[in-house]
């Protein structure tokens, strides 16, 4: 196995399904048995997932007239919702998995404690980590990369939707734009590459962690790439 605890980043678009809105059970259960995939080969997994699938911070907090920081609490709240659809998933194909949120909702997850979350992994248990940094004005991604340094995990997987890899332009609108099989951090922020945040990049290349980036929808992706095979493309 090439890496033995990796950090899974699972945008909240992936759980929208063919819904415009909240969680689509198809790809929650998708998810939940790819992770469980990863889970009996013997790899300790994490993951962050995102909450635009029901409350994008800068997007929804203009339209509604809020200030920034209390769009991005409330998009913190909806990744907890997608933390804790997650978890019931998992139990309910066999996988222990515990919530550890960066707010404080001791009634529905435990609060952040990276040793904690060390101890779970070690244990054969999925943490997923809730509402971000517990800060505003960072994204998902950003949590991602924090916790996956946090964590020491060898890689970082970014699950997109529909998207298996990076390219040099948006391929869902420009049909000549090219994929790249690898890249270094210092290209994704050099040419601005809108795979994930350029402070979230900037943490996994001071921290040495290897990001693979590529389509969730892949049947067996986390577990072929945790076999080695060459999936998406490869950031480091």
């Amino acid at each position: 196995m090439k890496y033995k605890r990796i950090l899974l980043k699972i945008s909240g678009e992936a759980l929208l399904g063919e819904q415009q809105f909240g969680i689509a059970p198809e790809p929650v259960k998708m998810i939940s048995n790819e992770i469980k995939k990863a889970v009996e080969m013997g790899a300790e997994v994490a993951v962050v997932v995102g909450g635009g699938n029901i409350f994008r911070g800068m997007k929804n907090s203009a339209k509604l007239g809020m200030d920034q920081a209390s769009g991005d609490y409330v998009g913190m709240l909806a990744t907890v919702m997608n933390a804790i659809t997650l978890q019931s998933a998992l139990t309910q194909i066999g996988v222990q998995s515990r919530v550890q949120s960066a707010l404080t909702i001791n009634q529905v997850a435990e609060p952040y404690i990276r040793l904690r979350a060390i101890r779970h992994l070690e244990k054969g248990r999925v943490v997923i980590f809730a509402a971000g940094t517990g800060n505003p004005f960072f994204t998902t991604d950003t949590a991602a990369a924090l916790r996956a340094s946090e964590i020491n995990a060898q890689a970082m997987l970014m699950a997109k939707n529909g998207v298996d890899g990076v390219y040099t332009d948006d391929p869902r609108t420009n049909p000549e734009a090219e994929k790249l099989e690898k890249i270094a951090y210092d290209d994704i922020i050099k040419n601005e590459l809108k795979v994930m945040d350029t402070s979230a990049c900037t943490l996994c290349k001071q921290n040495n962690i290897p990001i693979v980036v590529f389509d969730f929808k892949q049947q067996d992706g986390i577990k072929r790439i945790l076999n080695g095979e060459k999936l998406g493309t490869y950031i480091s």
